[in-house]
């Protein structure tokens, strides 16, 4: 069994949930590779080789990676999958862009969505939106699979693994980036978050959106994240939305606040260890899923769950 994880990085830093792909590798028993792509990233490499579980870390640097085109990454990685039987990424927009392209190259079919690993070919991942777990068979040669990062415990650290680099292919021209605009946030990252505070278009607002869980996850160190609905309302940008369309998170803890619990919506968030839901309608399907259900406005039981923590 030969595996080939690949990370995540801005070229600066790694994406904690590379970790979590890693931990998931080590489910099947054995080292992995870890591909590092991109342009000046040497030390996300050497950040990635202190990763428990990884043989060497293969890098790839040229400018043409700077800002991860799926034509230049797909092509590199197809070429490079073929000699592995495992190719592990993440269950994130990134990973899905890449995924279905590299299996199409090698022609077999990509698994989507894994959040349990049974056997070598046995894998388990929701359907229907979260509502049933499905177990599929797949004997492909090479195993191209999108995971669910929250869904599998971090890798540790170990001692520095070997870093080879390797020739970048050439760049494919398809298409360019002409812009990008970053968002600096001291929050954690919403995909492994262990507490993530979620807003639904029961809030009313942006406004309260923002003055509502902000403050609360703040003093709980949260992630914030939205319902698609909340989205569709311009209360929250498209990168906080979880579930069966955005993201698929569970945390320690989710506080669902003005969310009614759309399946589209449970289908990203049903695995939390423990769900909180705050809601004026007692029929509220999200109570269904909660371990705790607050029966009542919003705007009254926020700030003075706020004021609590704050002492």
């Amino acid at each position: 069994m030969r595996i080939l994880v690949l990370a995540e990085h801005d070229n600066i830093r790694l994406k904690p949930l590379t970790a979590r792909l890693l931990g998931a590798a080590q489910q099947l028993g054995a080292a992995a590779d870890l591909l590092v792509i991109g342009a000046a990233c040497q030390a996300v490499a050497e950040q990635g080789a202190l990763l428990a579980g990884v043989a060497r870390v293969r890098q790839l640097d040229a400018p043409h990676y700077a800002h991860f085109s799926v034509e230049n990454l797909a092509m590199v990685l197809a070429q490079l999958a073929g000699s592995y039987t495992h190719v592990l990424l993440p269950a994130t927009p990134f990973g899905k862009a890449l995924a279905p392209r590299v299996a199409a190259m090698l022609d077999v079919a990509p698994v989507s969505g894994v959040t349990a690993i049974v056997a070598g070919d046995c894998f388990v991942r929701p359907t229907h939106a979260g509502n049933v777990l499905e177990t599929v068979l797949c004997p492909e040669p090479v195993k191209v699979l999108t995971l669910r990062p929250a869904a599998f415990a971090a890798a540790g650290q170990q001692l520095p693994a070997v870093i080879e680099s390797l020739a970048p292919g050439p760049e494919m021209g398809v298409s360019r980036q002409v812009a990008q605009q970053r968002t600096n946030s001291a929050r954690p990252e919403l995909a492994t978050a262990r507490v993530v505070v979620a807003g639904g278009r029961g809030l009313g607002s942006a406004d309260a959106f923002r003055d509502l869980l902000e403050p609360l996850a703040d003093c709980l160190g949260a992630a914030l994240a939205a319902t698609r609905a909340a989205v569709d309302a311009n209360y929250a940008s498209n990168d906080l939305q979880v579930g069966q369309t955005g993201c698929a998170v569970a945390p320690e803890l989710y506080i669902a606040i003005g969310i009614s619990g759309a399946q589209q919506h449970l289908a990203g968030m049903r695995d939390a260890k423990w769900i909180v839901a705050i809601n004026t309608d007692p029929e509220a399907t999200i109570f269904k899923v909660a371990d705790l259900a607050l029966v009542g406005d919003a705007h009254e039981i926020v700030p003075q769950l706020v004021a609590a923590l704050r002492g």
